[in-house]
């Protein structure tokens, strides 16, 4: 008869090794803990892969064209390219070219034509900006909001989508024969009596450019903002119905702030856009305006390749700026 000394399990010796298994009180291989190590010692290795297409393509697409253009602006303009080296002129003709110099105070009192054509891009930017945003968010809020089936919301929002699936010269172009003498506009005027010749405000104007970059561009900012309407909770709607909340309020304290991620980002996409915007300024405003970007396409017809970085240089940081502003005015991660 076995006692109880017999039956109990031997007690680990001094100094065994600290793999010792608890399923039958036996030690663990030890081509098993060497697997189990490599495969803890791998486990980054497939998250690098994953990440490795995205970073290669930034490297390609992004960082090196930023850093081609950095160096770009310091080379010397031979007339038909540009030379390696290192010259600043380039930035000097960009912030002193066709200013008024004082020679008492040595400093220019007005801005360089480049730096007025910067602020001219930002101002139709802000102006275009704020039209798209009056335009695009009753859009937005109808098509996330007003209609209840989600298959009537996404058939109307993908046909708002559709003039953004053509080529954006062809939706340009289309608004010559809108807009001209003999457009489909002023033939409609005259048609009911509201104009007796053709008007020629419409094309090359700044109202036909205006309206051309609207409806260009709207687009991008319905997306954003539709889809942060769509998110609001629709019982907290109800709930504030039920609390007598008016319209308004309920709009300025739930849908209101819950739709400024959506706004910003749109906001965003349509400055970044605008900002480098250069075939409607021609086409339908007639080039009777410079933007940064005709002055940049300028200086790369002529192959003035390091003054065009120049341009596009601060272009870029412009572009930096407006969109910390709008970060700032919204905070995004606040919000969400």
């Amino acid at each position: 008869m076995s006692t109880a000394e017999d039956i109990a399990p031997e007690a680990p010796a001094q100094g065994a090794s600290h793999h010792q298994g608890l399923v039958g009180r036996q030690p663990i291989a030890p081509d098993v803990i060497a697997k189990a190590k490599a495969a803890k010692r791998e486990e980054g290795f497939p998250v690098l892969w994953l990440i490795a297409p995205a970073t290669l393509w930034l490297l390609v697409f992004l960082v090196l064209p930023l850093v081609g253009i950095v160096v770009f602006s310091f080379w010397e303009a031979t007339g038909h390219g540009m030379a390696p080296g290192f010259t600043l002129d380039h930035y000097r003709e960009f912030f002193s070219a066709e200013g008024f110099f004082d020679p008492e105070s040595r400093r220019y009192l007005t801005p360089t034509i480049f730096i007025r054509t910067l602020w001219t891009t930002f101002s139709y930017t802000a102006m275009v900006m704020l039209i798209c945003l009056a335009v695009g968010y009753p859009i937005a809020y109808f098509l996330a909001l007003q209609v209840q089936q989600f298959k009537w919301q996404l058939a109307l929002f993908l046909l708002a989508m559709v003039p953004f699936w053509t080529s954006y010269l062809i939706r340009a172009v289309a608004w010559l024969p809108m807009l001209g003498r003999r457009g489909l506009l002023n033939t409609f005027l005259v048609e009911i009596g509201i104009v007796d010749k053709p008007v020629g405000f419409l094309l090359y104007s700044e109202f036909g450019y205006m309206m051309a970059l609207v409806q260009l561009y709207v687009v991008l900012g319905i997306g954003p903002i539709f889809f942060s309407l769509a998110k609001i909770d629709k019982s907290i709607l109800e709930a504030a119905r039920d609390m007598g909340a008016t319209p308004f309020q309920i709009f300025r304290e739930i849908i209101g702030p819950l739709s400024l991620p959506g706004v910003a980002i749109g906001m965003i996409f349509i400055f970044v856009m605008l900002m480098g915007e250069f075939a409607t300024a021609v086409v339908v405003y007639g080039g009777k305006t410079s933007t940064t970007g005709t002055v940049i396409l300028n200086y790369y017809a002529i192959a003035n390749y390091p003054f065009a970085a120049v341009n596009a240089l601060m272009l870029m940081l412009a572009m930096m700026i407006g969109v910390v502003i709008i970060l700032r005015i919204v905070d995004i991660r606040k919000e969400l």
